[in-house]
C-alpha cells in the first residue's frame, strides 16, 4: 500500500515537472537526447541538450512547487503550532514534524493523485492523448482542490494586484492566481487553527504563574513548573489523533 502510494505520488511530480517545464520553453515533445557518433553538432541536438538541462532544473524544485500545491503548507504550520505551544523547543524534530506533514498531505491527496493517474499519467503513457491533453487533464483534479481551499477575497487579491479583469467564473481563474491565492489562504487558515490550540495552553500557563505568585514563588519559572502539566494533558485528551484528525477533516 505504501509502494503504491509513493509510486502515485512521484506520478504527480512528474506532472507538475512538465507543466512547468512546457511552460519554460514551450515545447509540445517530451525533450530527449540525441547522440551523434563520428558527427558533428547540429542545432537539434543543442537545442535539446538545453531542453534537458532546463528540465533538470524544473525536477529540482518540483518538489517545492508540489509541496505549495497540496495540504502541506497547513499541516506542517499547525504541528509547528502545537510543538510552541506545549513549550517544547525540539520535541518532536523537525524531521519527524516533515515526515507526519508528508504522509498526511500523501493520505489526503492519494484520491486526487489516483485520479491524475488514472485520467491523464496512464493514457499519455499509452499513447492514447498528446501531452498537452495529459497536462490539462492532471490540471484540473488539483486546481479543483486548490479552489474549494481558497477564499474568494484571495482570489479577488491577486487578480487586483495583477490588474487583471474579473473572470465569469471560478474555472475562468488562471492557475498563477490560485496558487498564491490557495497559498495565502492555507497560511490564514492554519494561524486561525494555531491559534485555537493555543488557548488551552494558555490558561494552564496563567494558572500556574498566578499560584507561583499566590505562594510567592516569584523567581520559580512559571514554564517549568506548567510544562508537565501541559504534556500530560496533551496526552490524556489524545492530543495528537485530535490535531490530526482535525486537520484531515478540514480539507473536506
Amino acid at each position: 500500500m505504501k509502494t503504491r502510494l509513493i509510486s502515485t505520488y512521484i506520478f504527480l511530480i512528474s506532472f507538475i515537472t512538465i507543466v512547468f517545464s512546457t511552460t519554460a520553453y514551450g515545447a509540445t515533445e517530451p525533450p530527449g537526447i540525441s547522440l551523434t557518433i563520428n558527427g558533428g553538432g547540429s542545432p537539434t541536438s543543442t537545442a535539446n541538450s538545453l531542453q534537458v538541462l532546463l528540465l533538470i532544473t524544473v525536477i529540482a524544485i518540483a518538489p517545492t512547487i508540489l509541496v505549495m500545491m497540496t495540504g502541506f503548507t497547513r499541516i506542517i504550520i499547525v504541528l509547528s503550532f502545537v510543538r510552541n505551544a506545549i513549550g517544547l523547543q525540539q520535541t518532536p524534530p523537525n524531521q519527524v514534524l516533515v515526515g507526519l506533514a508528508l504522509f498526511l498531505t500523501l493520505f489526503i491527496m492519494t484520491p486526487i493523485i489516483n485520479k491524475i493517474s488514472t485520467d491523464a499519467y496512464t493514457p499519455f503513457t499509452q499513447g492514447k492523448i498528446t501531452q498537452e491533453q495529459a497536462i490539462d487533464t492532471a490540471l484540473k483534479p488539483l486546481r479543483e482542490f486548490m479552489l474549494k481551499q481558497t477564499n474568494n477575497t484571495d482570489i479577488n487579491l491577486f487578480l487586483d494586484i495583477g490588474k487583471r479583469a474579473t473572470p465569469q467564473s471560478l474555472d475562468d481563474v488562471s492557475t498563477e492566481v490560485i496558487i498564491p491565492a490557495f497559498i495565502t489562504s492555507e497560511l490564514r487558515r492554519a494561524f486561525i487553527i494555531g491559534f485555537i490550540i493555543f488557548l488551552p495552553f494558555l490558561i494552564i500557563d496563567m494558572v500556574v504563574a498566578s499560584t507561583l505568585m499566590s505562594m510567592g514563588m516569584v523567581m520559580l519559572p512559571p514554564v517549568m513548573i506548567s510544562l508537565p502539566f501541559k504534556i500530560m494533558l496533551f496526552v490524556l485528551v489524545d492530543g495528537w489523533g485530535l490535531i490530526i484528525k482535525t486537520l484531515v477533516t478540514s480539507f473536506n
